[in-house]
């Protein structure tokens, strides 16, 4: 057989891709992550439009070698990306999915009826927490394991959110309606007259808990509730020379930080609030108005304009050494 027949042959086993002489065909490029391209060519901006935003976001920074991958969250979900199920035009779910996330429900919607769904996410809080905590350990989240949240089957999707440029869970203005989605109670605290500046955006929740568990009480950020209100109320601590029991044993004893009817965050207006630990022995109650001489004598005085903080104006604590005897009163 001639050269010229052999290669005639030849050209009959060849696939018809190279007889026409076409370029080999290409592997699918990566579109944002790393190895997603398999992800890419059905997910794309027509299946959602928030889904290249992660792009911009820290787990998309693809020069950091720490940055996941679609399978990091969603596992290998190579059922979901073979073929469809049988007698269904739908794929297998991916191996981890993260359904709605309840905070993702407008606040002015009917929280308690769609609230239903609060633990309906498609996998376990524990399985998606997993794959969080698989990059996302230490410092903040070394109590996660025992915090409220996770003995309560939140999963991290409930609160963050991973395709978007902005999370409202770490933002300082909407951080709080992520938390008032659960904790309503708070929420109707902090519309009261005297309240820190959480609704105005000064403050958020984190400034005081950490929503991933501390050694404190209530997941606070600091040991105890009066360490935590000394980050800001510093004039508070002492030490004083006459200190006054309560107030260094915990701040909740006459203020609530979420927000009261009293100025000032008490719990209730003076005499009332002082006469719930102090006899009204020696301040009787009287009608408003000053008495008919002048006196020092307690009996005469009263509750004078039912006013406390008139006379004791240092109730945090303080340090007057004059008139040994009534010093520890906290009079100015």
């Amino acid at each position: 057989m001639t050269h010229r027949m052999w290669l005639f042959a030849l050209s009959f086993l060849l696939p018809a891709t190279l007889q026409a002489g076409d370029p080999p065909a290409q592997p699918r490029q990566d579109t944002v992550l790393r190895g997603d391209a398999e992800c890419t060519f059905c997910h794309d901006e027509e299946d959602s439009t928030s889904l290249m935003f992660i792009g911009r976001t820290k787990h998309g920074t693809r020069a950091d070698q720490r940055t996941p991958t679609c399978t990091s969250c969603h596992g290998p979900s190579q059922a979901h990306m073979k073929d469809k199920q049988a007698g269904s035009d739908k794929r297998p779910k991916p191996d981890i999915t993260h359904g709605r996330r309840a905070p993702a429900i407008r606040p002015d919607a009917l929280i308690d009826k769609e609230f239903g769904n609060f633990k309906g996410t498609a996998s376990p809080a524990a399985k998606i927490n997993q794959a969080c905590l698989a990059c996302h350990q230490g410092e903040k989240l070394m109590f996660w394991s025992g915090s409220a949240h996770a003995g309560r089957d939140v999963a991290c999707s409930n609160c963050h959110e991973i395709h978007t440029t902005q999370d409202r869970a770490l933002d300082k203005r909407n951080q709080p309606n992520v938390c008032f989605g659960c904790h309503k109670s708070q929420r109707s605290l902090f519309n009261r007259p005297s309240h820190h500046p959480v609704p105005e955006g000064k403050m958020s929740c984190s400034n005081c808990h950490n929503p991933h568990g501390s050694a404190g009480h209530k997941s606070l950020r600091w040991d105890t509730v009066n360490e935590t209100c000394y980050q800001c109320h510093m004039e508070k601590r002492g030490p004083f020379l006459h200190s006054h029991p309560p107030v260094s044993e915990n701040c909740l004893n006459c203020h609530n930080p979420h927000g009261t009817m009293v100025p000032g965050l008490l719990n209730a207006r003076p005499p009332y609030l002082c006469q719930s630990c102090h006899s009204d022995a020696s301040h009787r109650g009287q009608v408003g108005g000053l008495p008919g001489t002048r006196s020092v004598n307690a009996a005469i005085i009263g509750s004078l304009a039912r006013g406390c903080l008139k006379c004791h104006i240092n109730i945090h604590g303080g340090n007057s050494s004059e008139n040994a005897t009534s010093a520890g009163r906290f009079r100015r």
